[in-house]
């Protein structure tokens, strides 16, 4: 091997040309004079306006244990016991005839039947969560829970 056969093993770093035939000379990629061509610019990018007019997405905040679902309605059995005869249906469609629940929009507000009062008509309840207590009482009066 003579020296004149030997390769570097780095290429050599071109000198960057400055000025107009440089890729970066003159004004360096500014264009030309203005708010853009000085040191330290800093303009408001326009996107930030139009983020800043969107609303917040709040979250749930303080009620964020609180359920989503619907609150049940409740209904105690000395009210059926007064509103309803003997061998009737107990559904949210015959307590809203009632005047009891109120439908919002298509759907009806869930019913709840708890235990306070007395029972001793038998009745067909339809549709309707029951306490357990509510339950016994219902069968025990000879009524069908469905």
């Amino acid at each position: 091997m003579q020296l004149h056969n030997v390769k570097r093993n780095t290429k050599r770093k071109k000198k960057i040309r400055v000025g107009r035939g440089g890729k970066r000379g003159k004004t360096s990629g500014r264009g030309t004079k203005g708010q853009n061509a000085r040191a330290g610019r800093k303009k408001r990018p326009e996107l930030r306006d139009l983020i800043k007019k969107l609303p917040k997405l709040r979250g749930r905040g303080v009620n964020s244990n609180k359920s989503r679902q619907a609150d049940l309605l409740v209904v105690n059995l000395d009210f059926i016991e007064k509103n309803f005869q003997n061998g009737s249906e107990v559904s949210p469609k015959t307590l809203e005839t009632k005047g009891v629940v109120r439908r919002y929009g298509n759907s009806s507000v869930p019913v709840k039947i708890l235990s306070m009062g007395n029972l001793t008509k038998s009745i067909t309840v339809i549709g309707c969560e029951l306490s357990k207590k509510a339950k016994d009482a219902v069968e025990k009066a000879g009524g069908k829970i469905v």
